[in-house]
């Protein structure tokens, strides 16, 4: 008997072909889309009408599970409120573990899937993450906070593949596949199509201006209201007087104050980390650690007591911000994360 895999679709390229590319092993194959806002834009419309083209050209089944109150409470207000509170929040991680390889796999298993399949473009033997092929598209650092129980039941087809290998083998396909190619990628965060401040200025008023403090705590500078502002950024504020460029260096949203400095006091070398989710045993070793996602890994000691990490930087990072992920690689197998709780 056929094991049955049930693929994660929405809509894209990467998660249409990774369904042929499961059929076409001799799995069976079923899809589900999931419904993840209340957009009445007809996002769901347009996105279900590619997957309903994919879907009829395979001859499979798919699902759509709505799973919006669940995005809302858990990676949406999440978002919503670390802004409010002058943190950076990642909520890809966020709806990776509780959402994709959360609910969504429990809602696999529930209907006789053996594995859940994405379009994510990262590795896994069942045990550790690891980078997939495509460095420019590698996806493991959003899935480091994964729950490790899931891992066995994952699998990711485009692993070993570039970006434009599928885009061409899409276009060949079928007219379903040759349809979507030729629409917009989609936005890296799913529910903001411009820019953060337009999702938080629904919610609080973001325009209040306020004093831009040195480190000294004098006031320097005005700004346009701390909520339009991430760590390490270097626009939108005065600093009267300056002859050098100055960068963010904390938030303070009780006051609506934000403090800035030379791109010197950006410099960190030690990082305390939260709510770590390892899928190693060892609470002492070296190995490198990604800051963010755009970031180069740099090499560290972790030690690890309770349930918090300590980083010790081999060289300096800058720009770091709280409220981002810390993620431990060896080579490139990911040895765990935790969020960034403080940096100096």
């Amino acid at each position: 008997m056929k094991k049955k895999v049930m693929v994660g679709m929405s809509g894209g390229i990467d998660s249409s072909v990774t369904a042929y590319m499961l059929q076409e092993e001799g799995y069976e194959v079923e899809g589900v889309y999931l419904k993840l806002h209340n957009r009445t834009d007809g996002y769901h419309e347009r996105n279900l009408g590619y997957i309903k083209d994919v879907a009829e050209f395979l001859g499979i089944k798919y699902h759509v599970l709505d799973l919006s109150d669940e995005f809302t409470q858990k990676v949406y207000d999440y978002f919503v409120d670390s802004y409010l509170e002058g943190s950076t929040p990642n909520p890809c991680v966020k709806c990776n573990r509780q959402i994709k390889f959360g609910a969504m796999l429990k809602f696999a298993k529930e209907h006789g899937a053996s594995y859940l399949a994405t379009g994510h473009y990262a590795k896994t033997d069942g045990k550790f993450f690891y980078e997939a092929d495509d460095k420019t598209k590698d996806q493991s650092y959003f899935l480091s906070q994964v729950e490790k129980e899931a891992l066995p039941f994952m699998m990711f087809p485009l692993s070993t593949h570039k970006k434009e290998e599928i885009i061409k083998f899409g276009e060949k396909l079928d007219k379903a596949y040759k349809r979507i190619t030729e629409k917009n990628e989609s936005q890296e965060i799913c529910f903001v199509d411009t820019v953060y401040t337009d999702i938080i200025k629904k919610h609080a008023n973001i325009d209040m201006p306020g004093k831009v403090l040195d480190e000294q705590g004098n006031v320097v500078g005005e700004h346009k209201g701390y909520m339009h502002y991430t760590i390490g950024k270097r626009r939108g504020f005065t600093v009267h007087g300056a002859h050098e460029p100055h960068f963010v260096t904390k938030l303070n949203p009780k006051d609506n104050t934000i403090v800035v400095g030379k791109k010197e006091s950006l410099e960190i070398n030690n990082v305390e980390i939260e709510n770590l989710n390892m899928f190693i045993e060892d609470k002492e070793f070296d190995c490198t650690v990604k800051l963010r996602y755009r970031s180069k890994s740099t090499p560290c000691h972790v030690k690890i007591e309770k349930d918090k990490g300590y980083i010790t930087l081999e060289e300096p990072a800058f720009g770091v911000a709280a409220g981002q992920l810390a993620v431990f690689y060896k080579d490139e197998k990911v040895l765990g994360s935790g969020w960034i709780k403080n940096a100096k």
